[in-house]
């Protein structure tokens, strides 16, 4: 058996990082804390890297990636973590990463964020993120010229691409902004950096330096940090590499950090990922703390050098495990946590001559005895030499001390710096005096200051009050800003009423809205949660009240939140008639705020629900479709992600469409109102029940006499794939899903068993989806109310398996069937045949919705007749294709739809659409493809004189009727033909072969391949 000490050395990992600096000591330091560390390599490294206990550095070229990564191998290299940039920009980390070896930060692509100051600004244009005005320049005679033309302080003049972090030029005046392009572009001062110069704004503010990591997806920020750029104190004297940093920056409190992070380092994040860039790694923005809020100055591509030299030491994490989440993409599971109350401070330690000449075999003296004062030094410019250290640079070292604050940290680095001794050596002494004296300030406390805006509140006022008018309604025209609202309930057209009212929250659904930074859903949950438990009572919802409570006041998020609840209660037809923004220092951490709602509702007197006393054995229970999880077991539902291999970036489980993981569960709760009030009103339902948290077993009985209860047919209705993922994933058994979940069901009705044909289909008339799942039987006293049935069968089968076997009610019975969406534009003459067809008994498809771009069309009627469910999807409603294709899709996912046929659909898809449902979607076209394609094609075929015509069925393909075609039907043309006879001839076969192609894709017998070819599956 092997000895504990041989399964650690075992498992150990060897790590190599990349540079020769500081900042590479400081990573190959904090790499070597971690017990899964076995060696650190640096290469080339410096005289501090040297020879550690752990620490080495390796005689490797670093500029030649194929040897390199063949070391790394060799070694058995864990992965690669790169410091400077330049090696970044070569892109060693596309070259190491296709050879086999992982390696820690962004590819060349995505670090053109730092290497092209052009291409940062353009994309940070592009995504809407804050930064100073510009131009970009490659001929200094149209530079001078906008110099002196700006208007705007046109002062900062910077080198496009690479400058070891010296490529900035600040000047005090135009003339001098026009010398700094002299010195770049003319005498070359940057070298081939300097080829294309970016001219800015000269921004007024603090300036400082914002890091986090990221996996592509989640960025987890590191405590804000504020370097110190010239060589004097008092920041006089010569740009430089920087002479000295501190972190925590008091300048940035936790609510501005929360700020920075969504909309400067997500932003980019996810604008990287839109454009094909996904960015891995350190992202380090430089950031101006203007009047008008946080900009960017610059973006780098790693850690800053002496940045990384206060922010390592404050990383309570273990550096190894974060970069190993960051490379498998599980940031979002193991953020990296920071030390409380402590603060970290460094000195840069200089030769004589920097930033220009200096010399270098200066013997460095006085480790040791910094050591023993508890700091910590950091080697950059250094060598060995016969076995001493020897200065090799210009920036030679740096004195970290980690202090419970600023001033008691600055004090004992300078005790480091009178220790450390070498000929000629130049620092600073005053390295955070900007954060001192911000701390020092003397202030008198205000209500702002305590954390309460009164002004951002009033502006949140101003922006809402325009969502909330338009929610108007009779009875209430809104009006925020009073101390109450009012509501004529004779105006409402009420005569003998009843008031009913609700109040809920959205549970820790909120959670996965602020990790997700997606707020403009949450408010629709807020409002659907009340106005369906009053629609339960008979209701019609009136006005709705909503409480937003938060830590600090984030305008745009509050924004978000507020206007999805004011299109909620449009939604519902109820008016936002107020309510409350409540901001609350220290009672919310920074970014997390709750939600409350109450709903006011009425009913006549003789329409109140329920109908406790007409309730009786053998009535039918029909089931409305949920859209999704709603609001309810968010907690037991986050455990269960939590333990998973899911994040909620992470793509959603299979079968669940192609959004992510997120976004699946924050689809919002379904609002009934508008769909089920005329069908309560009508009188013939005895009881509604929403399934809200309790889930089924435990909301219908509260609808129910006590001698009655239900029971339940699971594989009647159908589950969502997402009920599946969740309780596979959780190992949840039948009873705590049906406690827990809605399972697919938002709502149930209980209505006679002769009213139940005429309610169903009004009810799918309405566009909502339901079914018969059930009926009322009598209930002995202790025996359970509600009993599910194959509950656990369905959610395994994933789909609608109709056995209505213990049903005395009989409706169709289906067995497993792929589910189609049918599109169309008009009359639906092809619809028809295809209803016809997939009502078969040996059917292999059922159509589950028809959506018209076109309201008030045959086919829609037809879709009704056969109890089928329909939307109405307006195209002019949409800014653009891929915006109105969205909304389809939506709807599909909605459905879980298998397989997409265009039938008549007189809409051009988009790309992303059609790419989207490659293999999947349907067409027929009225031509023997590839001849006359696109519209007209009968006129096409009597113009041409050919004898012979048909239709064609074919898969869609990105160009139009160019799809691989799966069945053709030859019609001849006649003699005297016109575009009318010929088209009625044509149809006739339309009618036959599209319901015949759709069982053949249905059953599998013949698929598209990935190559675009067609593949028959072989008969028995």
């Amino acid at each position: 058996m092997k000895s504990a000490q041989e399964v650690f050395t075992a498992m150990a990992a060897r790590v190599f990082v990349i540079g020769n600096g500081g900042r590479e000591h400081a990573l190959a330091w904090k790499l070597a804390q971690s017990n899964h560390v076995k060696q650190v390599l640096v290469a080339p490294g410096n005289a501090g890297t040297a020879c550690s206990e752990k620490v080495s550095n390796a005689a490797i070229s670093i500029s030649d990636h194929s040897a390199l990564a063949q070391f790394c191998k060799d070694e058995k290299i864990e992965f690669v973590v790169v410091g400077p940039e330049a090696p970044l920009a070569a892109g060693i980390v596309g070259n190491l990463t296709s050879a086999g070896v992982k390696c820690f930060g962004p590819t060349a692509e995505a670090a053109q964020l730092e290497s092209s100051k052009r291409f940062a600004k353009e994309f940070m244009d592009r995504h809407g993120i804050p930064t100073a005005q510009w131009r970009a320049f490659t001929k200094p005679e149209e530079a001078y010229s906008f110099i002196m033309s700006a208007d705007f302080p046109a002062l900062v003049v910077k080198a496009s691409g690479l400058a070891a972090g010296k490529g900035v030029i600040v000047a005090k005046s135009k003339e001098e902004a026009c010398q700094a392009v002299q010195e770049i572009m003319q005498d070359k001062a940057f070298g081939a950096a300097g080829e294309t110069i970016v001219i800015e704004e000269l921004l007024e503010g603090e300036e400082v330096s914002c890091l986090c990591f990221t996996d592509g997806r989640t960025v987890a920020p590191m405590p804000p940090a504020q370097d110190h750029k010239r060589l004097l104190e008092g920041d006089h004297g010569p740009n430089t590499g920087g002479m000295g940093a501190y972190c925590p920056a008091p300048q940035v409190p936790k609510d501005l950090l929360l700020k920075i992070k969504n909309t400067i380092l997500q932003r980019t994040v996810d604008g990287m990922q839109q454009e094909g860039m996904p960015y891995t790694g350190i992202l380090y923005a430089g950031i101006m703390l203007t009047k008008d809020g946080p900009k960017v100055l610059e973006f780098n591509c790693r850690f800053g050098d002496p940045e990384c030299q206060v922010i390592l030491p404050l990383l309570k994490s273990d550096l190894y495990e974060v970069i190993q989440s960051t490379l498998d993409g599980l940031l979002c599971t193991s953020p990296p946590l920071w030390l409380e109350n402590r603060t970290a401070i460094t000195v840069v330690m200089a030769s004589k001559g920097y930033p220009g000449d200096y010399t270098k075999g200066v013997e460095i003296t006085g480790f040791p005895e910094a050591q023993a004062l508890g700091l910590e030094v950091f080697q950059a410019g250094t060598a060995l030499k016969d076995g001493k250290v020897v200065t090799n640079g210009g920036r030679v070292l740096t004195v970290t001390a980690i202090r419970e604050n600023l001033v008691s940290a600055l004090e004992d680095a300078k005790k480091g710096l009178a220790v450390i001794k070498f000929e000629g050596a130049i620092y600073r002494k005053d390295i955070g005096y900007r954060a001192i004296a911000f701390l020092q300030q003397p202030r008198g406390l205000t209500y702002k200051e305590s954390g309460v805006d009164i002004a951002a509140g009033n502006m949140l006022v101003k922006r809402i009050k325009p969502l909330a008018k338009a929610t108007s309604r009779p009875g209430c025209d809104v009006d925020l800003g009073g101390f109450a609202g009012l509501f004529d309930l004779k105006a409402a057209g009420f005569k003998d009423p009843l008031l009913a009212c609700g109040t809920d929250g959205v549970g820790t659904k909120l959670k996965i809205a602020q990790q997700c930074n997606k707020h403009d859903t949450i408010g629709q949950d807020l409002v659907a949660m009340c106005v369906n438990d009053i629609l339960a009572q008979g209701a019609e919802p009136l006005f709705f009240l909503d409480y937003f409570s938060c830590g600090k006041l984030d305008l745009n998020t509050a924004e978000a939140v507020i206007a999805g609840i004011a299109n909620a209660c449009r939604i519902a037809g109820c008016a936002l008639l107020g309510g409350e923004t409540a901001e609350m220092p220290d009672m919310y951490p920074p970014g997390e705020y709750d939600l409350a709602g109450f709903a006011v509702g009425a009913m006549e007197r003789d329409q109140k629900l329920p109908h406790l006393e007409r309730i009786t054995e053998g009535d039918v229970v029909i089931g409305i479709a949920s859209s999704g999880l709603h609001s309810n077991g968010f907690s037991l539902v986050r455990k269960i992600v939590a333990k998973s291999s899911l994040q909620y970036s992470s793509p959603a489980p299979d079968g669940c469409g192609d959004r992510t993981l997120g976004d699946l569960l924050l689809t919002p709760t379904r609002i009934y109102s508008h769909s089920l009030l005329p069908v309560l009103r009508a009188g013939h339902v005895k009881a509604f029940a929403h399934i809200t948290g309790g889930g089924l077993l435990e909301n219908i009985p509260r609808v129910l006499p006590e001698k009655l209860g239900v029971v339940l047919d699971a594989q009647t209705w159908r589950v969502p794939r997402i009920f599946s993922w969740l309780q596979q994933e959780g190992q949840l058994s039948k009873e705590e899903m049906a406690r827990t979940f809605n399972c697919g069901i938002g709502a149930a009705l209980v209505v006679s068993k002769e009213l139940t044909k005429q309610i169903l289909k009004y009810i799918q008339e309405r566009q909502e989806e339901a079914w018969v799942i059930g009926s009322v039987v009598a209930c002995p006293e202790g025996s359970p109310r509600v009993k599910v049935r194959n509950l656990i069968e369905a959610m395994q089968t994933n789909g609608p398996k109709l056995q209505n076997s213990t049903m005395k009610n009989s409706f169709a019975i289906q067995t497993k069937k792929a589910r189609v969406a049918v599109l169309i534009s008009g009359t639906g003459s092809n619809l028809q045949a295809l209803i016809a067809s997939t009502q078969a008994p040996s059917s292999s498809a059922h159509i589950v919705v028809v959506i018209s771009n076109k309201a008030g069309v045959a086919g829609l009627d037809k879709a009704a007749r056969a109890g089928i469910p329909t939307r109405v999807i307006n195209h002019k409603l949409y800014k653009s294709r891929v915006e109105f294709d969205t909304a389809i899709d939506q709807v599909l996912e909605e459905f879980s739809t298998d397989i997409v046929c265009l039938a008549g659909f007189m809409r051009i898809l988009s790309g992303p659409f059609v790419r989207k449902w490659n293999g999947k979607m349907l067409n027929i076209h009225p031509s023997l493809l590839p001849s006359f394609k696109g519209a007209n094609a009968h006129e096409q075929a009597l113009d041409a004189g050919v004898t012979v015509t048909g239709c064609t069925v074919h898969f869609v393909a990105e160009d139009v009727d160019a799809g691989q075609i799966i069945l053709q039907e030859a019609v001849p043309v006649k003699r005297g033909d016109t575009v009318a006879t010929l088209s009625e001839r044509v149809k006739l076969a339309e009618h036959k072969i599209f319901p015949t192609a759709l069982q053949l894709v249905a059953r599998g017998t013949l698929r598209l391949e990935e190559n675009g070819k067609l593949c028959w599956a072989k008969e028995e």
